[in-house]
């Protein structure tokens, strides 16, 4: 019994040191343009981070719709609950209800949300 607790605890204790080498050398590699640098990392051991957001747009590049419908000038219809807008002259455009309405697609796309497949 006494063998049994000895290996179990001796395991534990290989495993947090090979947790604790490998948490070591996954903070400090940095890898910038393909080639892999050194750096510091304070203890304890810093999170990785995470991407940036996306940009918002700016509401001069967007409207509310009036009654699910967009205007001539912001003609784009934007859905933000499937992230998909619809262009003029689309599949599903006619009956789509607004969200927002965009001045183009570049700003449909700036506020993340994708073009309809067709």
């Amino acid at each position: 019994m006494k063998k049994a607790v000895r290996r179990t605890l001796g395991v534990g204790v290989l495993a947090g040191a090979f947790y604790g080498a490998w948490r070591a050398y996954r903070s400090r590699v940095v890898k910038v343009a393909g080639e892999t640098t050194w750096e510091a990392a304070p203890f304890p051991f810093p999170p990785i981070p995470r991407p940036a957001a996306p940009p918002r747009v700016e509401a001069a590049e967007w409207i509310e719709p009036v009654d699910g419908g967009c205007p001539d000038s912001h003609p784009v219809k934007g859905k933000l609950a499937s992230g998909i807008y619809h262009q003029p002259g689309g599949l599903n455009y006619r009956r789509t209800r607004a969200d927002r309405c965009y001045l183009d697609p570049s700003a449909a796309e700036t506020d993340g949300l994708r073009p309809a497949k067709r």
